[in-house]
């Protein structure tokens, strides 16, 4: 276990690097889940305890690369997957289910969660942004999948989410096509003045990843649905980490994080501290780890 000082200086230091490249031993497949074959990444042990980390909309499992080795040195195997209709699983969908449907919904990603993790077993599960609500209602159907929860930068909210992000929320009722097109134009203008080397990689994962299933999440996450009391309900240690200037207000991570009964991780960064607070988020995440038993 590093040291709070220690994962903070190893965070500051992170250099820009090339983030299709995972480390030397990284496990690639294409997992049969209901909705199509899903790009999977896997590291470690295949006989350690699981960790598997969920990206969010318009994210891939390369926003995972930098914790890869961490989980892997720390004794756990840890997996990732790109999200139907995403990058790598961009032929994966709705088309694909028995019968076909129309749209992307909470129960295509959920199934195709559920899957994952029956896969193997129960796992240590990180949720990021919309996952984060997928990764709740897979947990209130499976409970037996879970070890432990994470919510990365998780709307703290139920309903219409957008509403409470800071700034625009005042401005948030839209068709879910435009306010996509808006969440779409601030990534691949780099509003946020990622690095070179990440937004390179952002924009040519957002030209494969399909608009129409970006449509659809942002939809959902207009309408997302309340399952406060059942996630407060499992017996399970949970932890909410975000970055100090993430896309919703401190208070309101707070306080869902004291409805669901979980613990508060804040770090100096913005919505993605996978990617800027890997050491300190791995630290606390090993540390949920071992509450779990």
């Amino acid at each position: 276990m590093t040291t709070i000082d220690d994962a903070l200086q190893r965070d500051q230091a992170l250099p820009d690097f090339d983030w299709h490249v995972f480390p030397a031993g990284t496990e690639r497949d294409v997992f049969a889940a209901p909705s199509g074959g899903l790009a999977r990444v896997r590291l470690g042990d295949p006989d350690a305890p699981r960790v598997v980390l969920v990206p969010g909309v318009a994210g891939s499992k390369e926003d995972f690369v930098l914790m890869f080795p961490l989980f892997a040195a720390a004794g756990y195997r840890v997996e990732s997957y790109d999200l139907a209709g995403h990058y790598g699983s961009v032929d994966a969908g709705p088309h694909n289910l028995v019968p076909p449907r129309d749209h992307y919904d909470y129960p295509l990603f959920v199934d195709d969660l559920i899957a994952i993790l029956e896969d193997g077993g129960p796992a240590h599960v990180l949720g990021y942004s919309f996952a984060g609500v997928v990764t709740e209602l897979a947990l209130v159907e499976r409970p037996d999948l879970f070890r432990s929860l994470t919510l990365m930068s998780a709307p703290p909210a139920v309903g219409q989410v957008f509403r409470g992000v800071k700034h625009i929320g005042p401005i948030s009722d839209m068709s879910p096509h435009r306010a996509a097109g808006l969440i779409l134009w601030g990534i691949r203008y780099n509003l946020n003045r990622t690095p070179p080397g990440r937004i390179a990689f952002v924009r040519e994962r957002l030209g494969v990843t399909r608009r129409a299933c970006i449509d659809d999440v942002v939809g959902l996450m207009m309408a997302t649905p309340d399952m406060t009391d059942a996630v407060a309900a499992a017996g399970i240690p949970k932890l909410i980490a975000v970055g100090e200037q993430d896309l919703w207000p401190q208070a309101q991570h707070d306080e869902y994080a004291a409805r669901i009964g979980a613990r508060v991780a804040t770090y100096p960064t913005g919505h993605a501290p996978c990617e800027t607070a890997p050491h300190q988020l791995a630290r606390d995440m090993l540390a949920l780890f071992a509450e779990a038993g």
